[in-house]
């Protein structure tokens, strides 16, 4: 896991504060970080706005008192972090595309939504990036990817790849990786909370109280999940280190083998990967 020291970030503007962008705004928040210039957000709601009116650097504003919101939050920002609902993209782009200095780097965290779509509601002189954080950037540990457009540069992914460095670990894929990634580290979560979810109504067939079960299941995750952090070895070794030759573990993996857990996990992340190109094409 990556953590930032000494990060300089130019003026930031983040269109919508849901809470993936707050999840990264309090990633520039961190010790050793600085965003010359201050961060700009905007909100619908003056209540939303309120919440973070006093936060250090921060200046918020809210469209539904001020038409201008995102106009002047992007007013002289060398970074704009789009982070609305997908829906309202096409809509805001058309609203701050004429106030974007040239050489703004955008960056995307609208799920869906292209590069390619972003790049032909902007000015030429405008950069894109397309990322795809998950939501462990809450807590600081993030696996984002990040895609380059055809106009930014390889300064812009340093850029991109430093700010998204305060949350957690950065990739730089393709954009044609992008949706694969996200039914790996996009949707992973989900699929650890539910593995997490059976076990523990598992714990509970077996005659624990749901605390107890909780006690045991969370608590071995989270174990396992520092362990392997703090190791030099790979999953696949961790697991042979728990697994005594004929006893009570390698009989267990044993069943889930013969059940398909890796063919199922082929099949869901296909599924998945099906819906995110039926979305990106509607």
């Amino acid at each position: 896991m990556t953590s930032p020291q000494n990060v300089t970030l130019p003026t930031i503007a983040f269109l919508g504060a849901g809470s993936m962008a707050r999840a990264i705004l309090a990633g520039l928040q961190k010790p050793g970080v600085t965003v010359n210039g201050g961060i700009r957000v905007t909100n619908r709601t003056a209540a939303k706005a309120a919440e973070l009116a006093g936060t250090e650097g921060v200046t918020a504003y809210a469209t539904e008192v001020d038409a201008f919101a995102n106009v002047k939050a992007v007013d002289g920002a060398q970074i704009v972090i789009i982070a609305v609902k997908p829906y309202m993209v096409a809509d805001l782009l058309a609203e701050i595309g004429a106030s974007l200095a040239p050489g703004t780097l955008v960056l995307s965290v609208a799920a869906g939504v292209t590069i390619d779509t972003f790049e032909s509601l902007l000015p030429d002189s405008v950069h894109v990036i397309r990322t795809m954080p998950n939501t462990p950037a809450i807590v600081g540990m993030a696996v984002t990817g990040i895609s380059a457009g055809t106009r930014s540069s390889e300064a812009d992914l340093t850029l991109a790849s430093a700010l998204f460095a305060t949350v957690g670990d950065v990739l730089v894929v393709p954009e044609s990786k992008l949706d694969a990634l996200s039914t790996i580290s996009g949707s992973g979560p989900a699929y650890v909370f539910y593995l997490i979810e059976q076990l523990t109504e598992t714990a509970i067939s077996k005659g624990f109280t749901p605390e107890e079960a909780a006690v045991m299941v969370n608590g071995t995750f989270l174990g396992a999940s520092a362990l392997l952090a703090v190791s030099d070895k790979s999953p696949s070794e961790l697991r042979r280190q728990v697994t005594s030759p004929a006893g009570t573990t390698e009989r267990a993996v044993g069943e889930l083998e013969k059940g398909g857990l890796k063919e199922l996990f082929d099949t869901a992340t296909d599924a998945a990967l099906a819906r995110a190109r039926e979305l990106a094409a509607s």
